[in-house]
C-alpha cells in the first residue's frame, strides 16, 4: 500500500508540475505512460503486451498485462504466456490459444522498479521544462521581458523571470550606466536563445536597437496601431540615438506624436535608457535630404552625394562643422550609421560662400514647394543652384522651364545688386 502511495504521489508531483510549467494533460499523459513502459520494458523485456492507462485527473493508474494461455507443461515465457490454471482462476471460462487480461499491481514490483520509474519521470520532466522553457523564449525574442535581479556578477546578471527561470543580461548588453541590486526589476529584450546540449540558455539586451523601437512601440500609440514607421535606429548606448520615423497620414506630424507633448511621451523612454538623448527626424527617400536631417542640428551648405558606393560628401560653413561632427565625434557617427552612408565633412572656405545667402531667405520671391525642390537635389543656398546649368536643374529637380528661369533670375539680380553696391 506504501508503495502505490508513493506512485500516486509522483502522479500528483507532476500534476502540480504541469500547472507550473505549462505542461498540457495529453504531455503529461504520454510521459507518464512512456516512463511506465520503459520499466517494464527493462524488467520484462518488451512492454508490447501492456496496456497502461493513466488517470491524471483522479492521481490513479492501471497497468493490464495480456498473455496467452497455454497448456501447464508448455509454459516457456511467463510475460507473454500464462498456464490454463493460472488462466482460469482469473476467468472459468479460459481455454488454451485464448487472450487472457489481467491488471499488474506495479507496487508488486519492488522498490527497484520504483526507483527506476521516479528516475525515469524526473529525467522525463526535466526534459520537457527546458523544451518548454526553449519554445517560450524562442518565441519571444525581440520582445520587451520584465525580470528580477538574482546576482549581480563581474560579466553578467543572472536574472529570474515571473516562473523562476534564469535569464542573463551579459555585461556588453547593458547600458553603460546601468546599476542593479539584487531584486530590482530590469526591463530588456530577449535578444537570443541557445540550446546547446539541450540546455536553453536566455539572453537579454538592454543595448540592441530594437530595445528602443520596442519602447517608442510602447509609448507611442500611432507606431503601435501601424499608422507611424520606424525606418531606422541608430543607437550608442547610454550616450545618443537617432530615429527615423514617417507617417503615410499627412494629418500626423510623427516627430511631433513621437515627443508628445512637452516631450510627455520621449522623457520615459529618455530615463529608460539612463538619460539617453534621443534625435527624432522624418524620414524621406531622398538620400541627400536624409543626410542633412540626419546631421541635425548642423545646417549643411552643400553635399554630393555617390549612391553607388554609398558616400556623401558635405559642405558647411566653419561654425557648423562642430555641430555636423558633436561631441566626441557622436553626431556624425551615429548619422552614418541611420543613413548607412559614409559621410565626410568639409568646411567650405570659398570666400564667395561666406556671402552665399540661403534658399529660405527668398521664401517671398519662390514659393516654398520650389524651394523644397532645389534642397532636395543638394541645393541648400542661392549659390548652389546657381553653379549648375538651366538644363541640370529642370531634370534633377523637376521643374518647368519657366520656373526654373524665374528663380534663376531672382537668385542672379540679388548678387549684381550686390556688384553695383560696391
Amino acid at each position: 500500500m506504501a508503495k502505490r502511495e508513493e506512485i500516486v504521489s509522483m502522479i500528483d508531483t507532476l500534476a502540480e508540475f504541469k500547472e507550473l510549467k505549462n505542461i498540457d494533460k495529453e504531455t503529461m499523459i504520454s510521459v507518464l505512460e512512456e516512463s511506465f513502459r520503459n520499466v517494464i520494458a527493462k524488467m520484462f523485456g518488451t512492454d508490447e503486451n501492456y496496456d497502461v492507462i493513466i488517470n491524471p485527473e483522479k492521481g490513479d493508474f492501471e497497468i493490464w498485462r495480456n498473455r496467452v494461455a497455454v497448456a501447464d507443461d508448455e509454459l516457456e515465457d511467463p510475460n507473454l504466456q500464462i498456464t490454463l490454471t493460472e488462466a482460469r482462476k482469473i476467468d472459468p471460462d479460459s481455454e488454451i490459444g485464448e487472450e487472457i487480461t489481467d491488471e499488474v499491481h506495479f507496487a508488486k514490483f519492488g522498490r527497484r522498479a520504483i526507483l527506476n520509474l521516479r528516475q525515469t519521470l524526473a529525467s522525463k520532466i526535466l526534459e520537457l521544462q527546458k523544451d518548454s522553457l526553449f519554445t517560450k523564449y524562442k518565441e519571444k525574442i525581440g520582445q520587451i521581458i520584465a525580470a528580477d535581479v538574482y546576482q549581480v556578477w563581474k560579466k553578467e546578471i543572472l536574472l529570474l523571470d515571473d516562473e523562476g527561470n534564469e535569464l542573463l543580461l551579459p555585461k556588453p548588453e547593458q547600458i553603460p550606466t546601468d546599476f542593479y541590486r539584487k531584486g530590482e526589476t530590469v526591463r530588456a529584450i530577449v535578444q537570443k536563445v541557445d540550446n546547446i546540449n539541450n540546455n536553453p540558455k536566455i539572453i537579454l539586451s538592454r543595448t540592441d536597437k530594437v530595445f528602443l523601437q520596442r519602447l517608442f512601440e510602447l509609448e507611442v500609440p500611432e507606431i503601435h496601431d501601424g499608422l507611424i514607421t520606424i525606418k531606422a535606429i541608430a543607437r550608442i548606448p547610454g550616450e545618443r540615438a537617432k530615429i527615423a520615423v514617417e507617417s503615410y497620414d499627412d494629418r500626423i506630424d510623427p516627430v511631433g506624436a513621437c515627443v508628445g507633448m512637452k516631450g510627455s511621451r520621449i522623457h520615459g523612454i529618455v530615463r529608460e535608457l539612463r538619460n539617453e538623448n534621443i534625435d527624432v527626424i522624418n524620414y524621406t527617400a531622398n538620400v541627400a535630404l536624409f543626410i542633412q536631417r540626419a546631421l541635425s542640428p548642423a545646417k549643411i551648405s552643400s553635399i554630393r552625394v555617390n549612391e553607388e558606393e554609398r558616400k556623401a560628401e558635405v559642405y558647411l560653413r566653419p561654425e557648423e562643422v562642430s555641430l555636423a561632427i558633436g561631441k566626441g565625434g557622436l553626431n556624425i557617427k551615429l548619422a552614418c550609421m541611420l543613413t548607412e552612408y559614409a559621410i565626410d565633412v568639409f568646411r567650405d572656405i570659398d570666400n564667395a560662400a561666406e556671402e552665399d545667402i540661403y534658399l529660405d531667405e527668398f521664401s517671398d520671391e519662390i514659393d516654398s514647394w520650389v524651394i523644397d525642390a532645389l534642397k532636395n537635389i543638394g541645393c541648400y543656398t542661392a549659390k548652389n543652384v546657381l553653379a549648375l546649368s538651366r538644363e541640370e536643374i529642370i531634370e534633377r529637380a523637376d521643374l518647368e522651364e519657366q520656373t526654373v528661369d524665374d528663380v534663376l533670375g531672382i537668385l542672379s539680380a540679388e548678387f549684381e545688386d550686390d556688384e553695383t553696391n560696391e
